[in-house]
């Protein structure tokens, strides 16, 4: 089971982890759903597009690599998954807000690896909208992470205005004037 769109699914896809002896390669890439390092990807691209297109083959991020590597192919996955090795590494972040806001991908944006409750509000509003937590956590208490807060004061993926542009003041204050003065 996975977190998608703030419910709970079935998982149909497996994730292609590398052993000690796997290189990108030599790894054989099972048949069905898959999603493949982005190496694999990189180095088996050719044997693999015709699955790609078929929509049997995503891809999924290192903490250190790059969405910008996949420009000419973002839109044509079905999913990417960013691997959070460990929960303080943020960089996943990064990767699918430049996913979403610069490369436009509109697909399945999965969070895998060490993905905790406490992360997925924050994980959503920058594009991410499936979660696999880890085994060892409770998948229905995750869920309850998404209304963890009840307002957002920046902007993001799921909010492009700030909250101070959103807010209505009284008094016929506006956002623009300041002690008596326009800005």
């Amino acid at each position: 089971m996975i977190i998608k769109n703030n419910i709970l699914v079935e998982d149909g896809w497996r994730v292609l982890r590398f052993n000690e002896q796997d290189t990108a390669e030599t790894i054989s890439v099972p048949e069905g759903k898959v999603i493949v390092p982005l190496k694999v990807w990189q180095a088996q691209r050719g044997q693999l597009l015709t699955r790609q297109q078929q929509g049997e083959v995503g891809v999924w991020f290192a903490s250190d690599e790059r969405p910008e590597d996949i420009k000419q192919d973002v839109q044509n996955f079905p999913v990417i998954a960013v691997d959070f090795p460990v929960f303080s590494d943020g960089r996943g972040y990064s990767i699918a807000y430049n996913l979403r806001a610069r490369l436009g991908f509109s697909g399945e944006l999965r969070a895998i690896g060490d993905v905790l409750r406490d992360q997925l509000f924050y994980m959503h509003r920058v594009g991410f909208n499936a979660f696999a937590p880890r085994p060892d956590r409770d998948i229905h208490e995750a869920l309850k992470g998404f209304q963890d807060f009840s307002e957002v004061y920046q902007s993001s993926i799921d909010q492009k205005l700030p909250l101070f542009k959103r807010a209505h003041r009284k008094g016929g204050i506006s956002n623009a004037t300041v002690g008596g003065r326009n800005r």
